[in-house]
């Protein structure tokens, strides 16, 4: 029996296996399909303090190996979410990852003090890098500077885990990972879509109505293991969660050898919405076959020439 426990950081969860933000719901949209409760962990779509209508149709496109995305972070805001939703996954018994976003940092720490006054939040992943919208996350995940004011003023807000979701779009992803850390971050979730451009070639206009998008999916694979490796290999010690176009079992390996703890499957889920369960059953029966007694075993074990 393959045992699937693994930590990030101090949190402890039952399998590797996470759904992404923004791919979920808020966590009972595909309950039907995939109990939250069978999973590592639900990380919630993002969380703003007041509702947001998000960018105009058309805002998703897809690719020939993935999708571009500009939802412009839609959300029914923290409050409905503490009394609609969130009664539910706890009873329900899910670990829940609450994604942040925000456009200051008064507003990151308005919905973590909302936040703060409930059971049942596991963590918080901190969206600094959505490339969807014109201000806020953009800018605090290009900036160390302004990552780190950020990471350090929300740091005393709460004694939960704080994840910080960076953007692979940044001029120097090693240095805004180090920001994040330094200032307090406990993980680090890698990475969030890469800018892209989808062109409609008869209308002559691009098909995303904001014009860019964010491009997600088996596309960026290759890429994303390289961003997680890279930061695996300067900060070996910083809990890793890999995210970016995991679609089966063997995906996943990749991303825990590359120094990953845990990962989160979300364009997958647009195609199956039980691509988390089927990602889980094909790891386990991965470990199986390979004779990986726990999973832990695989998380930064790739062997680089």
């Amino acid at each position: 029996m393959v045992q699937l426990a693994t930590n990030v950081g101090s949190l402890k969860l039952q399998n590797p296996v996470l759904a992404a933000s923004g791919t979920f719901g808020y966590g009972l949209d595909l309950v039907d399909f995939c109990p939250p409760e069978a999973l590592g962990a639900v990380v919630t779509k993002g969380l703003s303090p007041k509702p947001r209508i998000g960018n105009p149709n058309p805002r998703i496109v897809e690719t020939p190996a993935g999708m571009i995305n500009s939802i412009g972070l839609q959300n029914i805001g923290v409050e409905a979410f503490c009394t609609e939703v969130l009664p539910t996954l706890r009873q329900r018994g899910a670990c829940v990852v609450v994604n942040v976003f925000g456009e200051t940092e008064e507003e990151y720490a308005t919905v973590i003090e909302r936040l703060e006054k409930e059971e049942g939040v596991a963590a918080y992943e901190l969206n600094v890098s959505c490339p969807n919208v014109n201000k806020g996350g953009m800018e605090f995940g290009h900036d160390p500077k302004l990552l780190a004011s950020l990471v350090s003023g929300l740091r005393p807000l709460t004694q939960r885990p704080l994840w910080v979701k960076l953007s692979p779009n940044a001029p120097s992803p090693l240095a805004v990972a180090e920001a994040a850390l330094s200032a307090g971050a406990d993980a680090l979730t890698l990475v969030n879509t890469f800018r892209a451009l989808s062109v409609n070639a008869k209308t002559r206009k691009p098909s995303i109505a904001t014009g860019f998008g964010g491009l997600s999916g088996p596309a960026i694979k290759p890429l994303a293991l390289r961003l997680v490796w890279e930061v695996h290999r300067a900060f070996p010690q910083a809990p890793l969660v890999g995210i970016g176009g995991i679609m089966t079992g063997t995906d996943a390996v990749e991303f825990l050898l590359v120094g990953a703890c845990a990962v989160q499957v979300g364009t997958a889920t647009f195609r199956n919405p039980g691509a988390c369960l089927a990602v889980l059953s094909e790891l386990e029966a991965f470990c199986q076959k390979e004779g990986v007694k726990d999973v832990r075993e695989l998380i930064g074990g790739l062997v680089w020439p």
